[in-house]
């Protein structure tokens, strides 16, 4: 087992606020308390999904109503960015990020979250999305599937946009296209690790009473952060998908 430190220090006084994380070696490999809480969440979101699905009723209630509810929600707001038929198609995809980062966001919320400690120090957990690996891989998937869902829509003609307007702005284009995931990541993981070290540095001044604003505006700072990164993701599908504005009426 491994124990692994962050030290954070403010400048306006003399105390040392430190961060510490278990990890577990598993031969070569060291797994993360974030690795470990993002399995934890995933399959809570699995659970609760099977939950909400396995008996649908005509007239919805309970976890289902809410489910279903959630969906058209975020159906809708997708509908108006690419239209109804590619806001189906993409919908499955960005609602499991959005979920997936609104959980993440939220778990560390928790009691015995990254942000409150035990009596050496030590946080049980932390939220994955306050790691700049989590951030990077969520990402790196949308790098991914921009490209593959580009290509599927348009065949290797998706490839021209990387000439327009003009040919020598090739380089620009390419550069373009690899700074959207870091963006993606470096927003995510910035402002969540940013709030880790501000509720964390107040709980050094006065613990009970000083990081509570903070984690009440978590609350909806999580919730923003998740929707901020699943409307990107969004505008990027819809970027590399669009087949020319004759088909726009295919978003009524």
């Amino acid at each position: 087992m491994l124990l692994s430190n962050v030290a954070y220090a403010s400048e306006a006084n003399t105390a040392l606020v430190t961060f510490n994380s278990i990890d577990f070696g598993l031969g070569p490999f060291v797994i993360s308390t974030e690795l470990v809480t993002m399995w934890a969440i995933m399959l809570i979101i699995t659970v609760v999904c099977y939950l909400g699905t396995r008996n649908m009723q005509r007239e919805p209630k309970g976890l289902q109503n809410a489910l279903e509810m959630g969906t058209e929600m975020l159906l809708g707001f997708l509908s108006g960015l690419m239209g109804k038929k590619r806001a189906r198609m993409y919908l499955p995809f960005l609602m499991t990020f959005f979920i997936l980062i609104l959980v993440s966001n939220y778990s560390g919320l928790l009691p015995m979250a990254g942000h409150a400690w035990v009596e050496d120090g030590t946080a049980f957990y932390k939220p994955p999305t306050s790691n700049v690996n989590v951030t990077g891989a969520l990402a790196f998937v949308v790098f991914l599937a921009v490209i593959y869902y580009g290509v599927k829509a348009k065949g290797a003609s998706y490839f021209k946009h990387f000439l327009e307007p003009m040919f020598f702005l090739l380089p620009i284009n390419i550069l373009e296209q690899f700074t959207r995931p870091l963006s993606l990541a470096l927003r995510l993981y910035g402002n969540i690790y940013g709030e880790e070290m501000v509720v964390a540095a107040l709980a050094a001044l006065m613990p009970f009473l000083l990081p509570l604003p903070i984690q009440v505006l978590g609350v909806l700072f999580g919730a923003v952060q998740a929707f901020v990164f699943t409307l990107l993701a969004a505008m990027y599908l819809e970027e590399a998908t669009e087949i020319g504005r004759a088909s726009c009426r295919e978003r009524v």
